[in-house]
């Protein structure tokens, strides 16, 4: 399983978008120069993330994009599924016809997996992301006991 370009590349893009913004619209030039993603890559890009509602265009001079909504509204997943991005540990896509046509013996255990990682990048806001590249303080986000305990040494 992993998170293909097109994923990273649209957080990485309405992270810049975000921290950049400062009351006036961003033009994709300047994510592109600075992130170093090529202009086309993200037109593609911004023109699902539009279609998604999660920006919005401004034209003419001075134009570019602007995070459409309040920063904290806005999940890391919002922007993976908004690009189209799947992500999955199953071998079958969901489809439960991972070995010879049928359900694998640990279809189960990618299934969850898959939820969990959903959940956890639906706990991640864009706010979250610029706070922790500001170098503020940030909240934990929920963990499972597991994870906490293992985080403690326990």
């Amino acid at each position: 399983m992993r998170l293909t370009t097109k994923g990273r590349f649209a957080v990485t893009a309405m992270l810049d978008l975000a921290m950049n913004e400062n009351g006036r619209p961003v033009t994709l030039a300047d994510i592109s120069e600075r992130q170093s993603i090529s202009l086309s890559y993200l037109e593609q890009l911004f023109s699902r993330l539009r279609q998604g509602g999660l920006v919005t265009s401004v034209r003419g001079p001075g134009g570019g994009y602007r995070v459409a909504m309040a920063l904290e509204d806005v999940s890391v997943s919002s922007i993976i599924r908004a690009v189209d991005e799947q992500i999955d540990a199953t071998q079958c896509g969901g489809n439960e016809n991972c070995k010879d046509e049928k359900r694998c013996m640990t279809h189960d255990l990618w299934t969850s997996l898959n939820h969990r990682i959903f959940d956890y990048l639906e706990g991640v806001s864009l706010q979250h992301l610029v706070s922790a590249q500001q170098g503020q303080k940030v909240a934990v986000i929920s963990q499972p006991a597991s994870k906490r305990a293992l985080e403690a040494g326990i």
